[in-house]
């Protein structure tokens, strides 16, 4: 029976569900090689050290969460709307991804490396919102505004607690959208 080998990808994934439960912290080679099934060799394969692994999870978060759900919203296409909500969707809701950026901006608190990915993101994401919302709106600072509070929205209501009465908190949400756009 061959040995088992781990793929680059493999590694990577392990380290990011690692990084979503735990933090950079939890980030361990030895803890993922057991995680894996594998030994820890393997993994010197694809990288040099974990910092090497830590710069392959976040170019891989990147491409995720920016490059490929872009596209995937200008593929799709729709109106303004339907666009802003599909990004969101795909960023901030989803099972995988919404961990991962969770825990980057914890880490990007600490580390300014870090923090220069998550600013780089952040503008990118900026970006898309501000070029559909100001599709519905003329005035710039207006768009800035909306723009910005919807993505305070997307982002925060994963960190608050806080009850909405009688209110369903998807309705709260759903209006909350309707105010901003």
């Amino acid at each position: 029976m061959g040995a088992l080998r781990t793929t680059r990808e493999q590694w990577i994934e392990a380290g990011l569900r690692a990084l979503a439960d735990g933090g950079p912290d939890a980030v361990r080679i030895e803890a993922l090689a057991k995680g894996l099934g594998v030994t820890k060799g393997g993994f010197y394969g694809f990288f040099a050290d974990r910092e090497a692994l830590l710069e392959a999870m976040l170019d891989t978060w990147e491409r995720e969460s920016t490059d490929e759900v872009l596209d995937r919203v200008e593929r799709e296409g729709g109106d303004p709307r339907t666009m802003i909500t599909r990004a969101g969707r795909l960023t901030f809701s989803s099972d995988r991804l919404l961990p991962i950026d969770l825990a980057v901006r914890d880490w990007g608190r600490r580390d300014p490396a870090v923090a220069e990915r998550l600013r780089r993101v952040d503008n990118r994401r900026m970006g898309l919102l501000r070029e559909l919302i100001g599709t519905l709106h003329a005035d710039p600072t207006d768009v800035e505004a909306r723009a910005l509070l919807a993505f305070c929205l997307a982002i925060g209501e994963h960190f608050l607690a806080a009850d909405h009465g009688a209110h369903p908190r998807r309705d709260v949400l759903r209006r909350a959208a309707d105010l901003l756009f």
